[in-house]
């Protein structure tokens, strides 16, 4: 398989699954080394399970960035 092919078999997978393609390669390339990287990674899976399992519901960008620029016009 040659790297055209590898990209197009990346491309045509779930969008979970290239998510994870590419953070395997970002990881390949950028091992985190620092505590501050491991904590963010903790936190960030926690917020994958908990938005999967429903405990906690999304908020849709456009809301926050209302919510943040209304602090600001204060």
């Amino acid at each position: 398989m040659n790297t055209q092919e590898l990209i197009d078999e990346a491309i045509s997978l779930p969008v979970e699954e290239r998510a994870l393609v590419v953070d395997s390669l970002l990881r390949s390339l950028n091992q985190p080394e620092s505590e501050t990287d491991k904590k963010w990674v903790a936190t960030a899976k926690q917020r994958l399970t908990e938005l999967r399992s429903g405990s906690v519901d999304a908020v849709p960008g456009d809301k926050v960035f209302e919510k943040v620029w209304q602090r600001f016009e204060q």
